[in-house]
């Protein structure tokens, strides 16, 4: 049964691994050029993982210093029956994933490890490189900075650490480079004997193995949102941007009698009252060209624009240019822009240069990306309320890993409050208070522009600390280093959610070890899990609270407008400890609207893919315009 615990095998690769302890180095080599080439020879991986883990085992000890816990056996042997293992934050699954990497690089197929950003894919392929190299493995990593002739290298080699979203735009690029060399300009350029005619290989292949670091946040944080290489749309020269502007200054007459706005659809209509407004308004020169439904689209989606999207929150400026934060990873989405004039509604909005509008060249989805991949596998902390998820869309089944240790985290109870005000000053004192005594303390925030009120606030209070968010991402590896020594305090984004690895300092763990606050919660109780995990890691001991207020995020998307308001003055008028409720009902709510939105998708892109291939095409190239 794929879902159980592989204990028999943990107690063979034990056996297996007192033998190997004893070789010398050049022997230990020889083993591994065995291994490999009986693997090649079609002898079943799984009957060569004692020996392969017991190997990975001995050559972690001596080049790192560090050997492999059962329960990191027990996890490695889980990912290599292509299932999801559940480890608890902190329990190692970088060194974890040396086990099935290494047994599966052994057919020469290629093994690609995909996490969920640029810092923890440079930081786990340099951390286990000296593994690897040593049993006679190459490592190639691929970030958002590599060059074409550095991310075909990086492919080219046995391991490949990346990101999910630049293998999928890797796989896109090569598919539009091969489809331009085998279309009628290449054909052309052949038939004239062209010298140059010769078009440069891609650089992405599909592996053998794909392993999926942090799973979660790729396959379902992430599913929602495809992987889109953009094209530039029509240039109506003036005419569109000047449209844009225009109703970006009207917006600021706008009142609410002249629209109706659905909080759970974000959709925005203008009423009568609205379009009468439109008409007898002024039109700027230029607009002369545009129908008045047109101008109603730029009103209405200038409306939407102004109160879904905030500087600082869903976007930063920088260079006079907007960009996307994910607030999923807490990290900038270089290069991405939102679609059906979104992104140059937001511009306007701003007052920065308007972007051309975009079509898309190229597209795939986080599923159809799996599915290239002959063998998957993934580890995570949080995947069990996912599990039927994994299974029924993905066919992977999570198997929860026990801890190396016992868990010494303690939840300190929930504080709850009416307005957000109020919520922020107790998180000041609680910060204060836990600052006195010497502890670390970590505070995860939802947005940049809360991680900078609350830094705002903390130096009213005269409190040292470090800010981490997307605006200093540069930052990060000193700043998580430091953030488990005694008496410092870190403000953070979910930069710091996921994959961050926050030492002790000394003398720490015997004042309680570090404190994390989770400010706010998300939309997914997965990613404050993980904001949680940072504390208590590999059986220290930890504390964490969450601070709630009636006025957060989660409540206004999990509820309509109506009651959201009729909860805050329940809250005020009451204690709000007692509605406390309300608030994990909002996220269940939030959640599984975003699992039908997912299943959804799964369910279009598969009738799209089928129909597309019926009809000869290319299922993941078209000409679609936004």
């Amino acid at each position: 049964m794929r879902s159980s615990l592989p204990w028999d095998a943990v107690r063979r690769v034990g056996v297996v691994e007192k033998e190997l302890a004893q070789l010398s180095d050049d022997e230990l080599e020889s083993r591994t050029r065995s291994l490999r080439y009986r693997a090649k020879s079609g002898e079943p991986l799984q009957r060569l993982l004692p020996e392969a883990f017991g190997l990975v085992r001995v050559v972690a000890e001596r080049t790192l210093g560090m050997r492999h816990y059962d329960v990191q056996v027990l996890g490695g042997a889980v990912i290599h029956r292509g299932c999801v293992a559940e480890m608890e934050t902190g329990e190692g699954k970088t060194l974890t994933a040396t086990l099935p990497v290494f047994l599966a690089s052994l057919t020469g197929g290629g093994v690609q490890v995909a996490t969920s950003n640029d810092y923890l894919a440079a930081r786990d392929a340099e951390l286990v490189a000296p593994v690897y190299e040593k049993l006679g493995l190459s490592v190639g990593v691929v970030t958002a900075d590599s060059k074409p002739s550095e991310r075909r290298h990086a492919y080219d080699r046995d391991i490949t650490y990346g990101t999910a979203k630049e293998f999928g735009f890797d796989f896109l690029r090569d598919r539009m480079k091969e489809r331009e060399a085998t279309g009628p300009a290449g054909l052309a350029a052949f038939l004239a004997d062209d010298e140059n005619a010769e078009v440069e290989r891609g650089v992405h292949r599909v592996a053998g193995f794909l392993l999926l670091d942090e799973v979660d946040s790729l396959l379902i944080d992430e599913a929602r949102t495809p992987l889109v290489i953009g094209t530039m749309g029509a240039d109506d020269g003036d005419v569109q941007t000047t449209c844009y502007q225009w109703a970006a200054d009207l917006v600021k007459r706008v009142d609410d009698e002249h629209f109706e706005y659905d909080e759970k659809t974000k959709q925005c209509d203008l009423s009568d009252a609205g379009r009468r407004f439109v008409r007898s308004e002024p039109k700027w020169p230029g607009t002369e060209p545009v129908s008045t439904r047109e101008l109603y689209d730029y009103v209405e989606r200038a409306i939407h624009v102004a109160r879904e999207f905030q500087r600082d929150r869903q976007y930063v400026i920088r260079d006079d240019e907007v960009v996307i934060v994910d607030e999923n990873t807490g990290r900038l989405a270089e290069g991405r822009k939102w679609r059906g004039g979104i992104h140059q509604a937001v511009e306007a909005k701003e007052g920065v240069p308007i972007t051309s509008g975009t079509g898309h060249a190229a597209r795939i989805t986080m599923q159809e990306l799996v599915d290239l991949y002959p063998r998957v596998g993934g580890m995570t902390g949080t995947a069990r309320t996912s599990a039927s998820e994994f299974r029924g869309l993905y066919g992977l089944d999570v198997v929860k890993i026990p801890t190396n240790r016992p868990n010494r985290r303690t939840m300190w109870p929930d504080r709850v409050f009416a307005r957000e005000a109020e919520k922020f000053a107790a998180i000041v004192e609680e910060v204060v208070d836990v600052h006195r005594s010497g502890r670390p303390v970590l505070v995860g925030t939802r947005s940049i522009d809360k991680s900078m009120l609350l830094s705002f606030m903390l130096e009213a209070e005269e409190i040292p600390h470090r800010v981490l968010n997307a605006l200093n991402d540069e930052e990060e590896a000193a700043i998580v280093k430091e953030a488990g020594q005694p008496g410092r305090v870190t403000v953070a984004t979910n930069m710091a959610g996921r994959g961050t690895d926050v030492g002790l300092g000394p003398g720490v763990e015997v004042l309680g070890g570090l404190h994390v606050i989770c400010s706010e919660l998300h939309d997914s109780a997965r990613i404050d899990r993980q904001l949680v995990g940072r504390c208590a890691r590999q059986g220290d001991p930890g504390t964490a609270r969450r601070f709630l207020s009636f006025e957060d995020q989660v409540v206004r998307d999990g509820y309509d407008e109506d009651w959201a308001v009729h909860l805050v003055d329940a809250a005020t008028r009451g204690r709000p400890e007692r509605l406390r409720k309300w608030f994990d009902a909002a996220q269940r709510r939030i959640e599984r609207e975003h699992t039908r939105q997912r299943k959804l998708l799964f369910r279009q892109v598969k009738r799209r893919t089928e129909r597309q291939k019926r009809m000869g095409l290319d299922p993941w190239l078209d000409t679609v315009e936004d």
